[in-house]
């Protein structure tokens, strides 16, 4: 069984590339989503393979040696003691969850008591428009929310109640010893039977399978602060992920959506105004675009390539700060690639005027005729 080639990335790929390619297949697989045949198997299989490509040491040893560490050992753990303590197996929903959110995740581990749902992150694309005027957009997230069918009991309605566990007594930890440079200390650790509820289900629930929880899409909406940018995320609190000890909070990373003719620079905007020669030289009136429809501009006589001119206020608000940026439109003086007999003609007669020197080989006809008859 080849690790990469079940979460479908290359040899090479990055940390973010694996867990990407986890999160995709996790969601595809996942047994409460998925009621194919065979898909369980496959769920635990690619769960597997991320939980020994996604430790540093494991895939080292993984690509050197092609098996994890412990593998086919008689007892020994093939995950590298990811089950915990007692001997307890490997459960791939613990990976699913570190991913995910819930009890038996990063956040859960540790420390006593029920565990907060995990922190979910997500991206959504706005445009312009919505960051200046500080909109409220929504987005779709799949998180884990309190099972419908048991109500978060994790135990099947009319079922046997839950029982007091066995190994932590009801406490949700348990204590042990590790031997340390200053001596043995007693330590103390989330239960590994009870994961911390200090309760064991009889009969699970069938929807959940005793998790309490099951994966939902769920619309959330999200307040845009005025003059938001890219590369910034806003933290909706309580979207993540439900747990018994509270709920999760969801990171909205920002993403904008690219303007067809504007382009942003901090709290500025930026069109790049392109103008011929004439209007550059003689004057005239163009259309600016702003995000408040179209507006005319003048354009002052002589006005040179990369010469700026600004609409004050007509930018964006400053996230950081009061006021609102300008709108700057960046003139780009466009030369004419082909030029009829006319055109050139009369460009050739501006240059004698203004004394511009111009190779005869350029010189249009009505330049060489006035040439023929003495003409300067």
């Amino acid at each position: 069984m080849d690790y990469y080639e079940l979460l479908g990335v290359s040899r090479t790929a990055s940390a973010d590339e694996i867990k990407s390619a986890y999160r995709k297949l996790a969601l595809k697989l996942h047994p409460d989503r998925n009621k194919e045949e065979g898909a369980a198997e496959k769920f635990a299989q690619v769960s597997e393979a991320y939980s020994v490509l996604s430790d540093t040491e494991k895939r080292a040893h993984y690509d050197r040696f092609g098996s994890a560490p412990g593998a086919g050992m008689p007892g020994g753990d093939p995950f590298g003691g990811m089950g915990g303590m007692g001997g307890v197996g490997f459960d791939p929903m613990d990976i699913f969850e570190q991913l995910f959110g819930g009890a038996a995740g990063m956040g859960g581990r540790g420390r006593r008591g029920p565990a907060r749902g995990d922190d979910l992150e997500t991206e959504v694309r706005i445009t312009l428009e919505q960051a200046r005027a500080g909109e409220e957009v929504e987005v779709t997230v799949d998180r884990l929310t309190e099972c419908e069918h048991c109500h978060g009991t994790r135990t099947e309605p009319g079922g046997k109640p839950p029982v007091t566990c066995s190994t932590c007594n009801g406490s949700g930890a348990v204590r042990g010893q590790a031997r340390t440079i200053f001596g043995v200390v007693e330590t103390q650790q989330v239960c590994p039977t009870c994961k911390g509820d200090g309760k064991m289900v009889v009969d699970p629930c069938t929807v959940c399978h005793g998790r309490g929880r099951t994966l939902k899409s769920e619309p959330v909406k999200v307040k845009l602060p005025k003059g938001i940018d890219e590369g910034y995320r806003i933290r909706v609190a309580g979207q993540g992920n439900e747990g018994p000890g509270g709920n999760g909070d969801l990171y909205v990373h920002i993403e904008m959506e690219p303007h067809p003719e504007l382009h942003r620079q901090d709290e500025n905007l930026i069109f790049p105004a392109r103008i011929g020669f004439a209007t550059a030289a003689l004057g005239g009136r163009i259309q600016v675009p702003t995000l408040d429809g179209p507006q005319e501009v003048e354009v002052k006589p002589g006005t040179q390539h990369g010469e700026l001119h600004r609409l004050r206020g007509q930018g964006m608000p400053r996230l950081q700060g009061a006021g609102t940026g300008d709108l700057i439109v960046d003139y780009e003086i466009v030369v004419p690639k082909h030029l009829n007999a006319e055109a050139k003609d009369a460009l050739q007669a501006y240059a004698r005027a203004v004394g511009d020197e111009v190779p005869e080989e350029h010189e249009g006809l009505f330049g060489k005729i006035g040439k023929l008859f003495g003409r300067d």
